[in-house]
C-alpha cells in the first residue's frame, strides 16, 4: 500500500470514529441539588471528646447484665437479617468484580437433521439425514472503557458498607434496649420491695383499725377506709409482680431465646443511680462515630458510583470476542483435524439513539444522590435531636432527684419525730404509720427518678454511638463470619 494510501486511510477511520463519538447521546447538564450536612452546620463545633468506644453497659456493674447482653448480641435474630443483608452485599462486590475479567463458556451440542439438498451443502450430504456435532468454548472480555464496570464495583462495595454499618447500628440498637429493659426490671424489683413494705405498713393499719372500731375509738367508716387502702397495697404489689415478669419476658425475647431463658433471669443487683461515662455536651465528632450516619455517607458514595454507571452508558464500549471448537457432519468425524474451528473478533457498543433512556436514567441517578444526601441529612438532625434530648434529660433528672431526695430526707426526719412522740405518750400509731407510708411513697418516687436517669444515660449513649468503634469496624472487607450471628 502506497504512503498516501495509507493517510487516507488513516484519516478515513480517525473520521469515522469522530463521528461515532459526534453521534453518542450527549450527557446532561444536571448536578445534585442538596448538599450534606456539616459538624459545624449540625452545632457540632465544640470540643468535647466521645467516651471510649466499648461494652458501656459493663458500667452499671451487673454480671448478669453482661450475660444476657452477650446472649443478645449473639442470637437477636434481627442481627441475623441484617447479616444476611451484609453478605448479600458482599456477594454482589464479587459478582460485578468478575465483570472486568474475561469471561470463558463452553457447549456442545448434537442434533439429527435432515439436510436441504437446496441450500449451501451439496450432496451426497445435501437431502440426507445426518447427525450434526457441535463442541465449542467462547471468550468474551468488555475492555469497560467507560468505567462502567468499575463504577458497579464501587457501588456494591458503597452498598456493602453500608450493609455493614447497617448491622453495627443494629446492635448498638439492640445493646440499648436489652439495657433499657434491664433498668426497667430492676425499677420494677424494686417497686415491688416497696409494695410489700406498704403491704405490710397497711395491714398494721387495718388491724389497728379493727382494735379501734371494736373499742368503739373509731367508726366503721375508719374500717372501712383502713381495708380500701390494704386492697390498694395489694394491687400495687400484684401489678409489680406483673410488671417484673414482663421484663423478664422482653429480655428472654431480647436474647433470641425462649420460655426456658426466664428462670434463668433472677433480681438485678445494679445500682440504678450508677454514674456511666457521659459528656457534658454535644461532642464534635458525633458524625464519626454513629453507625447510621456512617451508613448512610456510605449510600451517597454508592448513588455517586450509580451516577458514574449511568454516564458511562453514554459512551462507546468494546468487547473482545473468541471461539475455539469443534463442528462436523457426522459424530464420528467430529473429533476429526479437519472439524475444528476457530474465530475472533471485536463487537462496538455505540449509543446513538436511545429514545431520551439514558438521559432519563442519568437524571435518576442524579436524583438518586439528592435523595441520599437528603436522607443523610435527616440521619444527622435526628442523631442532634436525640443526643440533645438525652442530654437535657439527664439535666433535668439530676435536678428533680435532688430535689426528692430532700422531700424523702424531711418525711423521714417527720416520721422520726412522730416515733418520738409515740414514745414519750403525746402521738399516736396511726401517725407513725401514716408518716411511713409518706416516706414509702417517696422512695417509690426516687426509684422511678434513679430509673429515668439511667434511661436518659442509657439513650445518650446509644445516641453517641454506643459501643461501635468506627477504627476497627469491618465493613464490605469482613467475612460474614466475622459477624456475630452465631448462637
Amino acid at each position: 500500500m502506497s504512503r498516501s494510501a495509507q493517510i487516507l486511510r488513516s484519516a478515513s477511520i480517525t473520521t469515522l470514529v469522530a463521528a461515532l463519538l459526534s453521534g453518542c447521546a450527549a450527557v446532561p447538564q444536571v448536578q445534585p441539588r442538596v448538599t450534606p450536612l456539616s459538624a459545624a452546620s449540625a452545632g457540632l463545633g465544640g470540643a468535647t471528646a466521645l467516651p471510649a468506644a466499648g461494652a458501656w453497659w459493663k458500667g452499671f456493674g451487673d454480671p448478669q447484665l453482661d450475660r444476657i447482653m452477650a446472649d443478645a448480641l449473639a442470637g437477636n435474630p434481627s442481627l441475623d437479617a441484617a447479616t444476611a443483608r451484609l453478605a448479600r452485599a458482599q456477594a454482589g462486590i464479587a459478582a460485578n468484580k468478575a465483570g472486568l475479567l474475561p469471561q470463558i463458556d463452553g457447549s456442545a451440542d448434537a442434533t439429527r437433521q435432515r439436510l436441504s439438498d437446496q441450500y449451501i451443502i451439496p450432496p451426497p450430504y445435501g437431502g440426507s439425514t445426518r447427525w450434526i456435532g457441535n463442541a465449542q468454548a467462547n471468550l468474551g472480555w468488555s475492555l469497560d472503557l467507560a468505567g462502567r464496570q468499575k463504577a458497579l464495583v464501587a457501588q456494591a462495595a458503597a452498598s456493602a458498607d453500608a450493609a455493614g454499618l447497617d448491622l453495627a447500628a443494629a446492635r448498638v440498637t439492640l445493646s440499648g434496649a436489652v439495657a433499657q429493659a434491664y433498668v426497667d426490671l430492676a425499677r420494677a424489683t424494686e417497686q415491688a420491695r416497696i409494695a410489700d413494705r406498704f403491704v405490710a405498713s397497711r395491714e398494721q393499719q387495718f388491724r389497728l383499725a379493727q382494735v379501734r372500731q371494736r373499742t368503739d375509738l373509731s367508726s366503721d367508716f375508719d374500717l372501712r377506709a383502713a381495708e380500701t387502702l390494704l386492697a390498694e397495697a395489694r394491687q400495687a404489689k400484684i401489678r409489680a409482680d406483673g410488671a417484673r415478669q414482663l421484663m423478664i419476658h422482653a429480655l428472654a425475647a431480647l436474647a433470641g431465646r425462649g420460655a426456658d431463658y426466664h428462670a434463668t433471669i433472677t433480681d438485678p443487683v445494679l445500682t440504678l443511680d450508677r454514674a456511666l461515662p457521659v459528656p457534658a455536651a454535644l461532642p464534635a465528632d458525633l458524625l464519626g462515630r454513629r453507625p447510621d450516619i456512617l451508613a448512610a455517607r456510605a449510600r451517597i458514595e454508592a448513588a455517586e458510583a450509580g451516577r458514574r454507571v449511568a454516564k458511562a452508558d453514554f459512551y462507546p464500549d468494546v468487547d473482545l470476542k473468541g471461539l475455539v471448537g469443534l463442528q462436523a457432519i457426522g459424530l464420528g468425524s467430529l473429533f476429526t483435524g479437519g472439524a475444528a474451528t476457530y474465530g475472533a473478533g471485536a463487537a462496538l457498543h455505540l449509543p446513538i439513539f436511545e429514545g431520551g433512556r439514558l438521559k432519563a436514567n442519568y437524571k435518576g441517578a442524579v436524583a438518586g444522590i439528592d435523595e441520599a444526601i437528603a436522607s443523610y441529612n435527616g440521619t444527622v438532625v435526628g442523631a442532634v435531636r436525640e443526643s440533645a434530648d438525652a442530654l437535657s434529660a439527664i439535666a433535668t433528672n439530676a435536678a428533680d432527684a435532688a430535689e426528692q431526695r430532700r422531700v424523702s430526707a424531711g418525711l423521714a426526719e417527720t416520721m422520726r419525730l412522730d416515733q418520738v412522740r409515740l414514745r414519750t405518750g403525746l402521738g399516736v400509731q396511726l401517725d407513725v404509720l401514716g408518716a411511713g407510708d409518706r416516706l414509702l411513697a417517696a422512695n417509690q418516687r426516687e426509684i422511678d427518678l434513679a430509673a429515668e436517669g439511667a434511661a436518659a444515660r442509657i439513650r445518650l449513649l446509644v445516641a453517641l454511638g454506643g459501643s461501635f468503634d468506627p477504627i476497627n469496624q469491618q465493613t464490605a472487607s469482613a467475612t460474614p463470619a466475622a459477624t456475630p450471628a452465631g448462637r
